[in-house]
């Protein structure tokens, strides 16, 4: 009976058309001494067609450079602030300096409180992060900013399980902070966004987890045995995993988006895994399935947003080799490898013929859509086969 109503819950976010492809999202992070400035970044990514961006703070030239442009951008709280951004009156100080004078010529549509929180390993900070989210959000509304969501990334490991990913479920010791935040997300309609890397469970465990798997090249897969949904890639699979674990706490009907995935192109020794092809593999195959507008097994007729990491190499950032090298694209505009873009140098950067441009057209939103309706039509009938079946053994 459980069961039932879990899936019950799930499908309570299944309504709805399939959304029109819009571009891929992509971070823009800044950790480096020799990045472009933002206006030759703003002139790339037009060039590109890429309208979705997050950073990871609220930089006053970024959000500058930006205006009256298409491009949407997602700002983040640095986690340190959380604890001052608990106070209302600190929290509308900081909408009115750092939000309110760049909007709305300035696409600002939301606002990452934090990153990683819940696996920080720091439970006053934990702790910060809803009361700062709600002042937050009280404080958009105060100065008339509502439509911006409020929401924060966390690691795949706040899941205590992910395989198979009906068996997802949030760990333990987090599960009555989660389930305060999962209320705030439900009631303001803002998406749970999840940071997840294929990459490192291929890293840790490349012996027994297939290659062509993480990296959506054409492999068998895998079902799950309680759901008898097909999966063929790990991305997915995390995803659902994620939509389980939160149904499972009563929250059926949140969004989940990707705030983060990627591969690295250089490694250490001991990364395994790291490498060009690998890294032009995982980002060409995915940017074909967001053109394709797909969704998750679970929820074929929703697109799953997604934000790569990164659009450039950072060469200050901390840790392994693996760190420095993410990103698309060199800080000189010259791709990093070939995801079937272009190369950028200096302002007049047009695309090639054979570019693949990062916003898909009509006929494919329609294609997806008629291909998410019939998945749902055919999930939905199993759904109702395996639930009237569990319901009848109850009563027999």
């Amino acid at each position: 009976m459980f069961f039932h109503v879990l899936l019950l819950f799930l499908l309570h976010g299944f309504g709805g058309e399939l959304r029109g492809a819009s571009s891929l999202g992509i971070n823009y992070g800044q950790i480096g001494d020799d990045l472009p400035s933002p206006d030759k970044v703003l002139d790339m990514l037009m060039a590109l067609k890429i309208t979705k961006v997050r950073i990871y703070d609220t930089n006053q030239q970024i959000l500058s450079a930006f205006a009256n442009s298409d491009v949407e951008i997602i700002v983040t709280v640095e986690n340190e602030m959380l604890g001052e951004l608990m106070d209302p009156q600190q929290a509308l100080q900081w909408v009115a300096t750092q939000i309110k004078p760049y909007v709305p010529a300035t696409r600002v549509t939301g606002i990452a409180i934090g990153n990683e929180v819940f696996t920080d390993d720091d439970l006053t900070l934990m702790e910060t992060l809803v009361p700062a989210m709600l002042s937050i959000h009280t404080a958009l509304s105060q100065l008339g900013l509502d439509t911006i969501k409020v929401s924060t990334p966390s690691s795949l490991a706040v899941l205590q399980e992910s395989y198979p990913p009906s068996a997802g479920s949030f760990k333990p010791e987090i599960t009555g902070i989660m389930s305060q935040f999962l209320q705030f997300l439900n009631t303001t309609n803002a998406p749970f966004w999840i940071n997840a890397y294929p990459y490192f469970a291929y890293k840790d465990n490349p012996n027994n987890i297939p290659l062509e798997y993480v990296i959506f090249n054409p492999n068998p897969g895998m079902i799950d045995p309680y759901t008898n949904l097909h999966y063929d890639n790990m991305l997915y699979a995390q995803a659902d995993a994620v939509l389980f674990a939160m149904a499972k706490l009563g929250f059926g009907g949140i969004e989940v988006r990707v705030s983060e995935t990627g591969w690295p192109s250089k490694g250490d020794p001991n990364e395994v895994g790291a490498s060009l092809e690998n890294a032009a593999n995982y980002n060409r195959n995915l940017l074909r399935r967001q053109m394709a507008n797909e969704g998750t097994p679970l929820r074929p007729n929703l697109r799953l947003e997604v934000y790569l990491f990164a659009l450039f190499n950072e060469n200050m950032k901390p840790g392994p080799t693996s760190e420095r090298n993410y990103g698309l694209y060199q800080p000189d505009g010259t791709m990093a490898y070939n995801v079937g873009l272009s190369s950028f140098k200096g302002t007049s950067f047009s695309p090639s013929s054979s570019s693949i441009s990062l916003t898909s057209k009509a006929t494919r939103e329609m294609k997806g859509s008629t291909i998410g309706y019939c998945r749902s039509l055919v999930y939905l009938m199993f759904v109702y086969l395996i639930t009237s079946r569990v319901f009848t053994r109850r009563l027999s």
